[in-house]
């Protein structure tokens, strides 16, 4: 699903990403990345969505090389097998949430036909929807504007667009930072169901110690943009996530983990 070796990014402006990061993901896999700001979570997952490229190294993701010269075409066909789910979840206020979610064929149809489905709604794609919002506990919302909805609602939303994606591969970019101790778990519930229901690959880039433990079964730890810790959670003694927790959520979760 994922194999980068000596992976490396270096950004204009002089600022290290990642320093040589080796790792290799099966498919099916539901990894959870952690490491406090800057630590190079939110670089490593940009490569893996083609948003970035690569300064040196050797990065694979859904059987495609994503070389520093990637083509234009490559870079569309990985975007259609993977999903990001961002913490400001990236609906369109002014779309409903049906539409919001078939947003989620971009990748297998054109513009053109993306921009007529979102004005008449064939029958069909209204049902594929209505399924991946129901999924999601969304049913009744199907013609709610996005902006009318809550945080943690439109959260869900993105959730429900990556399953009418049919992704393979979901990236998750800490999802649950701007939702309460509640939604959060709602929202990891429904990665744990893609994962474990549809065989879908999960990766969480996640600062809640407490809810990678919970629900990943294996954890990348990077600092400075070196892989430091990969494995199991109950192997995470004497790995210092955070130099400076600043919530008391996360001095309790590296005291309890140390």
């Amino acid at each position: 699903m994922i194999e980068a070796i000596d992976l490396r990014k270096v950004y204009p402006n002089g600022t290290l990403g990642l320093d040589g990061l080796s790792v290799k993901i099966e498919p099916g896999e539901m990894v959870g990345v952690l490491g406090r700001s800057g630590a190079g979570k939110t670089t490593f997952f940009r490569l893996l969505n083609g948003s970035i490229r690569p300064s040196s190294g050797q990065l694979r993701v859904l059987n495609q090389d994503l070389e520093r010269h990637a083509s234009r075409q490559a870079l569309r066909h990985l975007r259609s097998g993977v999903a990001v789910v961002y913490q400001s979840n990236n609906v369109i206020p002014s779309l409903s949430a049906l539409q919001n979610v078939l947003l989620g064929q971009l990748g297998r149809i054109s513009t053109l036909q993306a921009l007529r489905s979102l004005v008449l709604v064939p029958e069909k794609e209204r049902v594929m929807a209505a399924q991946a919002l129901s999924l999601v506990g969304l049913s009744d919302k199907l013609y709610t504007r996005a902006d009318e909805l809550s945080g943690g609602q439109q959260q869900r939303v993105a959730v429900a667009r990556a399953i009418v994606q049919r992704a393979r591969l979901v990236l998750g970019d800490e999802p649950i930072a701007s939702v309460d101790v509640r939604t959060a778990g709602l929202i990891l519930d429904l990665f744990q169901r893609l994962n474990q229901e549809a065989g879908v690959t999960v990766l969480l880039n996640l600062h809640q110690v407490d809810f990678a433990l919970r629900y990943c079964r294996r954890l990348l730890v990077l600092s400075q943009g070196r892989l430091i810790y990969d494995g199991a959670p109950d192997g995470l003694d004497n790995i210092e996530l955070y130099a400076d927790p600043k919530s008391e959520e996360e001095r309790d979760a590296v005291e309890m983990l140390t």
